[in-house]
């Protein structure tokens, strides 16, 4: 949403950004020197826990919008509660979201948005059952190719970190479950840890993995071998000079792809369009043992901060993102 609000900004546009504290987020926001207002709090992933911090959080989302102004528009990437709150306040709304088959999530936003904004590669039919017909509004490629369209990489990423650009440098993101490094015996994601663990000690591999929980990083951080930073960081600019990165998540690798970096999913829930696409390209590939990593350092100009990028225009999400009020009206925005 970065790019979305300077572009509102400088349109003279009002925005206010409003943010859940969970993982990242808040970090994020600081870093990127976005005001905000947090509002809410990760409940837990169980379905109960996650229904009952929709209300809470809309609630509270609705009881700030009603004493801070009258809005015109709420705006959000996979937010349910802004969705929720809109809806509540009278106001048109619209949601962005890359991964179609997050059932519970698609069923509120979809049915409550009046603008559904999505890339290309989701077909119109996969969200019917949502209750998007009529309201979906596609954009080619992806929305890391917009919000990275005015980005250079920051060299200081690697002094921060201390590592050695004339080393290989491997990124990984964890997947959602607290636990990792023990979890299961034969576990891909832990297969992976091993392999790095190793190379790190045997080949002066160099492994940053940024953890989502708190829980993760004290895990991860008894491992030898390890970078593991303690609060958010330049992540982009750690990929774009990285020479592989290895997620189990989605925003992550497509960053990668963006940016020119080779990268590998562990991802073991059902794929999405727009992975299924990038691995039918060859721009994204299916991890299924350790064993296929190649940890070796590119030469120059292989990709990463040298390699080939694809910026596209992110003026074009925001028409999307504008369209059930149109572009030309003076309004105030929530996202």
């Amino acid at each position: 949403m970065r790019p979305v609000i300077e572009a509102l900004e400088r349109e003279g546009h009002e925005v206010q950004v409003t943010a859940r504290d969970f993982a990242q987020t808040l970090g994020l926001l600081r870093r990127f020197q976005i005001p905000h207002t947090a509002i809410g709090r990760h409940r837990g992933e169980r379905l109960a826990a996650k229904a009952g911090g929709l209300a809470l959080r809309s609630g509270a989302l609705l009881r700030w919008a009603r004493a801070e102004r009258r809005f015109d528009i709420a705006l959000g990437h996979g937010s349910n509660d802004v969705s929720v709150a809109a809806a509540l306040l009278g106001i048109p709304s619209a949601t962005m979201f890359d991964y179609e088959w997050a059932a519970v999530q698609h069923h509120v936003n979809c049915r409550l948005a009046r603008a559904v904004v999505v890339p290309d590669a989701i077909a119109p039919e996969r969200l019917e059952r949502y209750g998007a017909r009529g309201k979906v509004h596609a954009y080619e490629g992806l929305k890391e190719e917009y919000y990275l369209a005015d980005f250079e990489p920051d060299p200081q990423i690697l002094a921060e970190l201390q590592l050695d650009p004339e080393r290989p440098i491997v990124v990984v993101r964890t997947p959602p479950e607290v636990s990792l490094y023990h979890r299961f015996e034969n576990d891909l994601f832990t297969q992976v840890l091993e392999r790095l663990r190793v190379a790190a000690k045997d080949e002066g591999v160099q492994s940053v993995v940024l953890p989502r929980t708190d829980a993760q990083r004290a895990e991860l951080r008894a491992v030898p071998g390890f970078a593991v930073p303690e609060q958010a960081i330049d992540a982009q600019s750690l990929i774009a000079y990285a020479d592989l990165v290895i997620s189990a998540g989605g925003t992550m690798n497509r960053e990668a792809v963006a940016l020119g970096t080779p990268v590998y999913t562990t991802f073991e829930g059902r794929l999405g369009a727009v992975d299924e696409r990038l691995i039918h390209t060859g721009r994204l590939h299916k991890l299924r043992d350790s064993a296929q990593l190649d940890l070796k350092k590119r030469p120059p100009g292989a990709g990463g901060a040298g390699g080939v990028r694809t910026r596209r225009d992110p003026r074009l999400l925001v028409e999307l993102l504008l369209s059930p009020v149109g572009s030309s009206k003076e309004f105030d925005t929530y996202i």
